[in-house]
């Protein structure tokens, strides 16, 4: 009982992590006045921020995250909380540019807590990562809802600084719950053994590229092209809520999926059967959802691209999966450094599927949704291909 409360507190530290960030958005119009900038200067900051969720990952190969699992926690959750206390008062729009690329950070989060999980279970990994990865759009649904009244209330200035109390106060409660352990770099061995020079790192990193490629994309995507149909901003709203509660709940059922199908055969080949099993039935169920939608977008159909929403969620399914496959496929001494190489590598989505999805919807709109719709094919036939190789821990052991 003990392990799956700190999952729940993990959970809340993620709600609170991403969700305070959501006042970006909501304080668009004020934040663009008192800067005095273009609506396109402004976007500048959005594109820092998931440049830096990209750039994060690069931080899980030093000895900023050795020692103290707390202590790196702490640090995360900072990432986001300093530069947002600080944005408000900056001199400069440039700034606050690169404070939003600081807080992209905070997506490190995700490895620390499947540290965490793998030190807690086995079998019950995909089930726990999923309520855990869940928070980050629990978040969103709830950190938008709650930031319009807080600017209300406080101003916006004031508001940015209530979610940093807000943040600190959720890390407090964590920290007083939740027990700490060691993270290691072992040395020697396997533990020598360069994450980056296995094909299989790399052919598994990219087994999620495609579900994050669609994630980082859609919601803005979505927005652009509603507002060309003549679609309010209420319209807009209730779609991208959709799609965040969607997404959180099949992260939390597929991690349970995940939780089936791994205790029939918790060894390392059984783990990563049901990782790749769970990860290729959320794209199926994805492609259909983005086929739906693709079609709503071209005929200006609300309703169906409401719906297909709920579908399209389930492309958040494989990341429970794909964030418990570290620990199934990587010797004991070097998957907490799998997880960082493997988030590095399918996080460089984050980094050109929107400007790569823009250029396209330029030349065709049909082109950029077929683009997107072709995503979930592409995971299906990545994790085909990583399913038939051989898993490091196969070659080096489990120990190592």
């Amino acid at each position: 009982m003990k392990r799956w409360k700190s999952v729940l507190l993990d959970t809340l530290v993620m709600t609170a992590g991403f969700g305070t960030l959501s006042m970006m958005s909501v304080a668009k119009p004020d934040i663009i006045a008192h800067f005095g900038i273009s609506a396109e200067a402004y976007d500048m900051q959005h594109i820092a921020y998931v440049f830096g969720l990209f750039v994060a990952f690069l931080l899980g190969h030093t000895k900023l995250y050795e020692g103290s699992f707390k202590r790196s926690v702490a640090i995360a959750l900072s990432w986001a909380a300093i530069p947002q206390a600080l944005i408000p008062y900056m001199p400069s729009w440039h700034a606050v540019v690169f404070l939003r690329f600081i807080q992209g950070f905070v997506v490190t989060l995700v490895p620390l807590f499947s540290t965490q999980i793998a030190n807690f279970f086995v079998a019950e990994r995909p089930f726990a990562k999923g309520i855990v990865l869940s928070g980050i759009f629990w978040g969103g649904v709830f950190g938008s809802m709650s930031a319009k009244y807080a600017v209300q209330a406080f101003g916006w200035k004031g508001a940015f600084l209530v979610t940093v109390a807000i943040m600190y106060a959720v890390l407090l409660l964590w920290w007083l719950f939740v027990e700490d352990f060691e993270i290691v770099h072992k040395k020697g061995g396997a533990a020598n053994v360069n994450v980056w020079k296995m094909k299989f790192t790399w052919v598994l990193g990219f087994t999620f590229f495609p579900a994050l490629w669609v994630i980082f994309t859609i919601i803005g995507f979505s927005a652009s092209l509603g507002y060309q149909m003549g679609w309010t901003k209420d319209h807009v709203t209730t779609l991208s809520t959709s799609l965040n509660i969607s997404k959180a709940l099949w992260s939390i059922s597929m991690g349970y999926a995940g939780y089936l199908l791994s205790k029939k055969n918790p060894t390392a080949k059984g783990l990563f059967k049901a990782i790749v099993q769970v990860m290729i039935i959320s794209y199926a169920i994805a492609f259909v959802g983005l086929a739906l939608y693709s079609k709503a977008m071209l005929d200006g159909n609300y309703s169906l691209a409401l719906a297909s929403v709920i579908l399209i969620g389930a492309l958040q399914g494989t990341g429970p999966a794909f964030w418990t496959s570290a620990p199934a496929t990587y010797p004991k001494s070097i998957f907490p450094r799998a997880s960082f190489a493997l988030g590095l590598i399918s996080n460089s989505a984050n980094a050109i599927a929107p400007s790569i999805t823009e250029i396209l919807a330029r030349q065709s709109e049909a082109l950029a949704l077929a683009e997107l719709a072709f995503m979930p094919i592409l995971g299906i036939m990545t994790l085909i291909a990583v399913s038939r190789m051989k898993m490091p821990v196969e070659e080096l052991g489990d120990e190592a």
